[in-house]
């Protein structure tokens, strides 16, 4: 093949790479010096003229002229009797510059430079490839969709392929093969010997900051400054904004008149839900500005830990409204400050609650350690979260977080034991005489009923006996709720009923003797100021 063939299909090459002369022309002296140090071990006493402009190559062999005995490297030197057959004027001494033709290489060897001359050129190409998407790393990207697969979809943008991973995709979207699709570029990967990859995103925060480049001009010109993005992509995200310019509204310049530019970048991010609020440089209020929709009423911080934590404290009835649905609003909140946070519910003065230390007797340390460290330190706080949410924000397995529930439920459905009832003036106990009392001193239950009722004072013998187990009228003209088994039940009766039995034969054959004085717990009771509850 002679020289001008290969410079021509090298040029061809070139063009269609869309390559510049200056590369073409390194890349041809590179081809054709790895064909000379394949044949001759060196390349150094040899020089290459290369026209790309004819389209022509010289190849130049330089060699100095040595006597005819004392050649020591036939490339590098010459015989001068061989040099003296060229020109005889050559002596000792002289550099002899000689002409090689391509085809003296053979035919295997022209093969070689073109295959060597394009794999130049694709080195080239991954490395412009690798330099140009590097410089454009967080630069939005419109790239046409050519192949969709399992674990990823590949774009093309520009004859470079772009790769979309899985979980780089908004989840929820779905890509069509030719159609065109935004994507910002994330990272590109170069391993040895192999292409650089182009990675591309949807899901990154930087994704959503460039929309809003695009869409809102004060964004764009730098009036409006981006703070800092929080996002669970395709469900929702946090944007803080500040603006340089004290006539103009930050958040109004993103969300648009009628939310027209906020509505196109949410229609770009598949329905995604975007807050935008305004920034502030002051923790505490930026921490509250975050947990929006609800309304901290107090904020404290905890610098000493790593990260630091947050404990903010919220209206009973907006507790759910911090923490969000499945956790989003509190989470989003903790991407957005760099703060743990713990939300505690604000509790009122006047009402009841049970710490959660008090539970210690069901709970283990650890598990109490746990809740206290979410800020559930009273009962009612840990009721206010579901089984998986303690489960994940206080590392419980659902069992335990479960069990957790049941026992802090239990307690506050079960309320105030008798003995504290009667302390807080509830109710009055009143003993009713077993069945095995009747049969020992041959007095009906009826009749145990009307000694009660009897005992109230000597002056209420005549009023009509009431019924066993039912409420009967004081000696001051409350009712009294008879607590004991009914008549026909085998049980033993409370401590008051012995006292009855003691006294009862001798108020069975004289009602006109001194009663029976009451019981402590009825003493007490009686000595409540407060009207008794009457309680089934």
């Amino acid at each position: 093949m002679r020289s001008e063939d290969l410079i021509s299909s090298f040029g061809e090459i070139a063009r269609s790479k869309d390559m510049d002369r200056d590369t073409l022309q390194i890349i041809v002296e590179d081809v054709f010096r790895a064909m000379l140090r394949k044949r001759y071990g060196s390349d150094e006493a040899f020089e290459i003229i290369f026209n790309p402009k004819q389209g022509d190559i010289q190849i130049l062999h330089i060699q100095e002229v040595v006597g005819d005995w004392e050649v020591e490297d036939p490339v590098t030197e010459i015989k001068e009797s061989e040099a003296k057959k060229i020109d005889d004027g050559f002596a000792v001494g002289d550099e002899v510059a000689g002409g090689l033709d391509v085809s003296e290489f053979g035919r295997r060897a022209v093969m070689t430079a073109r295959q060597t001359f394009r794999q130049r050129i694709r080195d080239i190409e991954k490395e412009q490839v690798y330099q140009e998407y590097t410089e454009l790393i967080g630069d939005i990207v419109v790239g046409e969709i050519y192949q969709v697969r399992r674990h990823e979809t590949l774009l093309m943008h520009e004859d470079t392929e772009l790769v979309l991973p899985r979980d780089e995709q908004i989840p929820g979207d779905h890509y069509r093969k030719g159609n065109m699709l935004r994507t910002v570029v994330k990272e590109v990967r170069r391993d040895a010997g192999s292409d650089p990859q182009v990675v591309v995103s949807r899901t990154s925060p930087v994704f959503m900051e460039r929309l809003f480049e695009v869409e809102v001009p004060e964004v764009h010109d730098g009036i409006v400054e981006i703070k800092k993005v929080a996002r669970i992509p395709g469900d929702r995200a946090k944007v803080a904004v500040e603006s340089h310019d004290e006539k103009v509204d930050p958040v109004g310049a993103c969300v648009g008149v009628k939310g027209v530019r906020i509505n196109a970048v949410v229609r770009e991010l598949s329905d995604e839900n975007i807050d935008v609020m305004q920034w502030s440089d002051d923790p505490q209020e930026l921490i509250a500005r975050a947990l929006s929709p609800a309304e901290p009423t107090n904020v404290s911080l905890n610098q000493d830990e790593d990260p630091p934590r947050a404990r903010v404290e919220v209206p009973a009835d907006e507790v759910s409204q911090a923490i969000g649905k499945r956790g989003v609003n509190i989470k989003l909140a903790s991407q957005l400050t760099g703060y743990e946070i713990d939300v505690y519910r604000e509790i009122p003065a006047d009402e009841e609650d049970i710490d959660i230390e008090q539970f210690g007797d069901e709970l283990t340390e650890e598990t109490i350690g746990k809740l206290k460290r979410i800020g559930c330190d009273t009962g009612k706080a840990v009721l206010e979260l579901s089984a998986d949410a303690l489960a994940r924000r206080a590392d419980l397995d659902r069992d335990t977080a479960k069990q957790v529930l049941e026992i802090i439920e239990t307690e506050f459905e079960k309320g105030p034991g008798i003995i504290e009832s009667i302390r807080q003036g509830r109710f009055t106990v009143e003993s009713v005489q077993t069945a095995e009392a009747a049969d020992t001193d041959g007095t009906t239950p009826s009749e145990a009923s009307t000694e009660s009722a009897d005992s109230k004072g000597p002056g209420d013998a005549d009023e009509e006996p009431a019924e066993a187990g039912a409420p009967a009228p004081d000696a001051d003209g409350e009712e009294t709720v008879v607590d004991g088994p009914a008549p026909n039940e085998p049980e033993q009766a409370d401590g008051d009923s012995e006292a009855t039995e003691e006294g009862g034969d001798e108020e069975v054959e004289e009602q006109d003797e001194i009663p029976q004085s009451p019981s402590e717990e009825q003493q007490e009771a009686e000595s409540t100021p407060e009207e008794p509850e009457v309680r089934s």
